[in-house]
């Protein structure tokens, strides 16, 4: 039995959504794009994610997953090849993520939103500041951008260190180590026309952000989002309940929590367990336009609350 078509809902600048996009290339995968705004509102997409709405997310059929490294996981589960953990590494090039996602994303955002100064629209700002419950403070970081670049200089740095043998991947062979360092250079690369005055310096990760880069986005089909709303409506999800004897607060399936982002973006979905482990949880709502929706969520940097 084939594969439903993945649907991802993204916009073309957004660099998490990259590391997906990169994913689908290296898996030679068949992708729908749904392109969503990159400002709210979100009116065909916020009855699936239960309100959660930073970028990307996946949808097959009634399943929504939210976040990169739910994701992930899930392509590697369905797509195991080629595989995203060669040689058994399966732990530190997701661990890595942490170190990309966070402290490497921010010196990057500061670093790209610094350059930009006056360019970045109100709009745009005014939107940031709901997502993040802080003010984006353009102004602070354009006055930041000479620590901005040291900063950015010494994540990139690391990545040169580590291609310092002549090995053409962080690992040795491509993994998603690359695809989570990779986003940072991406996303940079988009906006800061001074970005090859640093990358100079380091010729390595210059020659593999060009290999990354040539892997491509698989094969891309554009879908409305009314038509994803419509296919989520029809369609059941295919979640299986799960139960974790080990969770160490004691949840199980059938309870009713809130899953909540713990770094911004931190909009609380409601709804009742279907299954969880160590990296993921599935909770099952219902909306009155999407009808019976399973959303997925990874465990590490997510806060699971009774409802």
């Amino acid at each position: 039995m084939s594969q439903p078509t993945p649907i991802l809902h993204h916009f073309d600048q957004s660099p998490f959504s990259e590391k997906i996009r990169v994913i689908f290339g290296f898996k030679k995968l068949a992708w729908n794009s749904v392109r969503i705004s990159r400002i709210m509102p979100r009116p065909d997409l916020m009855p699936m994610t239960g309100g959660y709405r930073r970028t990307p997310t996946m949808q097959i059929g009634a399943d929504i997953f939210c976040d990169t490294q739910i994701i992930i996981r899930e392509l590697e589960r369905r797509y195991p090849t080629p595989t995203l953990y060669p040689g058994g590494n399966a732990g530190v090039p997701a661990a890595l993520g942490m170190w990309t996602d966070r402290p490497f994303f921010q010196s990057t955002v500061n670093l790209v939103f610094g350059f930009l100064g006056d360019k970045v629209p109100q709009d745009f700002i005014d939107d940031r500041e709901k997502l993040r419950g802080a003010k984006f403070d353009v102004a602070a970081m354009k006055a930041a951008l000479p620590q901005m670049r040291d900063q950015f200089r010494a994540h990139i740095d690391w990545i040169e260190a580590q291609l310092g043998d002549g090995r053409p991947w962080l690992l040795g062979e491509f993994s998603l180590a690359d695809v989570n360092a990779y986003m940072n250079l991406w996303y940079a690369r988009q906006s800061l026309a001074t970005l090859d005055e640093i990358m100079r310096q380091f010729p390595r990760s210059s020659a593999w952000e060009a290999r990354i880069k040539a892997i491509g986005h698989g094969t891309r089909t554009e879908m409305s989002s009314a038509d994803a709303l419509a296919l989520a409506a029809r369609s059941t999800p295919q979640s299986s309940v799960v139960a974790d004897p080990a969770d160490p607060n004691g949840r199980k399936p059938g309870d009713r929590v809130t899953v909540t982002p713990d770094d911004y973006g931190k909009v609380p979905v409601r709804g009742e367990i279907v299954s969880l482990s160590a990296q993921h949880i599935a909770i099952r709502r219902t909306d009155e336009r999407a009808g019976e929706i399973v959303v997925h969520f990874p465990r590490a940097g997510f806060l699971v609350v009774p409802d």
